[in-house]
């Protein structure tokens, strides 16, 4: 099974308060007035050790005057096409409406997995209103409230159980795993052709989900690695309209699974927002990156001083991650195809990298001596050791000071600047941990 829960329902059930105590954030924007919700839709939780996503669909759908119908069926229709459970959130103290009839409905057609909750239930009587929520006919409502998490414990197992278990640890994880991801038209489906050629040198598909396989294994120039499908080829008939509002959440699926996230740029376009919201997904999930810039060949203008303004651009709208690799290609001329792949390849083995704690302690002591952090309220900070953590997703290193709490983020970052300097980390985040000595 996967791990992506999609939370469906009216506005002003209770949505986004649900999905900050699932996620454990206050980032969503929680308001009175409906349909506050924007960008502010995906999530990490995890609950007894299980990680899995959540989405809130609401804060997807663009408000529209078709509000009940139109964005119903958007609203429930990208749950279902993208999720793997479904999380139904109606409210207790406004009772059953004829959006929770019309939702229930679509949803009683579904073939994936829906767990009903009934929100609000914030004193003990009110938990005897959600019988009425039977009538929907999708089982059993949990009472919660996810003001004051009342009963959420009950149904976050509920939903780990319906998630079953996690299928990314049945890939070979001594294996590269690679998305290609960008916004639609960016040209990911010509570049994974070119790579692969027509003839499509498969050794093993992987049945992930329902739909097709999430990793491809391929066997290509002599590397062998996993290619993550990201949704964006499959077949597009469901989707005419939406396309901008579903190509961010069909990334998520892909960035969760890879290692390394190749970010298509269109050359005529440059960098809009949706890149940006695709590109803050690969580093909330802590990913390798290597932006590669598509139909160079239709750029006039291909001279070095265009491709270092060019450049530079994009690293400026990225900022502050900047230590990435930037590829000029043409999936149609397969210009520096080639070259893409072993820079994922290089950033992949980045993000293994383990540097020797005498290595660490010999280059990097010295220059903190030299360009200490701050004194702060008149207390000196001395930074005496730095270390490695084993077993970590992407390099973590940690500093042993007498005073962590007075160090900064200027200057964990200049601590960064200067281990990317001395290592090949290029592509890849770092951690960097200041702990009391």
């Amino acid at each position: 099974m996967g791990n992506i829960l999609a939370i469906v329902g009216r506005p002003n059930v209770g949505k986004s308060t649900l999905f900050n105590r699932l996620t454990k954030t206050r980032r969503a924007i929680v308001n009175e007035a409906a349909g506050t919700t924007r960008d502010r839709q995906y999530g990490k939780s995890d609950w007894n050790g299980r990680d899995f996503s959540v989405i809130d669909t609401g804060g997807w759908v663009v408000s529209s005057d078709d509000i009940f119908e139109g964005e119903i069926k958007r609203q429930v229709g990208l749950a279902i096409e993208e999720a793997d459970v479904i999380l139904f959130l109606l409210d207790v103290q406004n009772g059953l409406t004829d959006y929770d009839m019309e939702v229930a409905r679509i949803l009683r057609q579904a073939t994936k997995p829906v767990i009903v909750a009934a929100n609000k239930v914030d004193t003990y009587e009110m938990q005897y209103d959600a019988a009425e929520f039977y009538k929907l006919g999708l089982g059993e409502p949990f009472i919660i409230s996810a003001e004051n998490g009342l009963g959420t414990g009950d149904l976050l197992d509920a939903i780990i159980e319906k998630l079953g278990p996690d299928e990314s640890k049945d890939v070979d994880d001594q294996l590269p795993r690679f998305a290609i991801v960008g916004r639609p038209n960016a040209g990911k489906s010509s570049i994974l052709n070119a790579f692969i050629g027509e003839e499509r040198a498969i050794v093993t598909d992987i049945a992930g989900t329902t739909r097709d396989s999430i990793y491809t294994r391929y066997n290509k120039f002599g590397h062998e690695f996993y290619l993550v499908d990201t949704a964006g080829i499959r077949k597009k008939a469901k989707v005419t309209e939406d396309l901008e509002y579903y190509s961010v959440v069909r990334a998520i699926r892909a960035i969760e699974n890879a290692d390394v996230c190749i970010l298509m740029i269109d050359a005529l376009r440059g960098i809009e927002s949706q890149d940006l919201s695709i590109f803050q997904l690969i580093q909330k999930n802590k990913k390798g990156l290597v932006v590669c810039v598509n139909k160079w060949d239709l750029v006039e203008d291909k001279s070095n001083e265009s491709i270092k303004t060019y450049e530079s651009a994009i690293r400026n709208r990225l900022a502050p991650f900047t230590d990435f690799p930037i590829i000029f290609t043409s999936a149609l001329t397969k210009q520096r195809i080639y070259k893409v792949m072993e820079t994922a390849l290089q950033v992949y083995e980045n993000k293994q990298r383990k540097i020797p704690t005498a290595q660490l302690n010999e280059r990097l002591l010295p220059l903190i001596g030299a360009y200490p952090p701050p004194a702060t309220k008149g207390k000196y900070i001395k930074i005496k050791y730095v270390t490695q953590l084993p077993n970590t997703s992407v390099p973590s290193f940690v500093f042993f000071a007498n005073l962590p709490q007075y160090v900064k983020e200027p200057y964990r970052r200049f601590l960064e600047n200067k281990i990317r300097g001395w290592w090949p980390l290029t592509g890849t985040p770092i951690n960097i941990f200041i702990r009391p000595k």
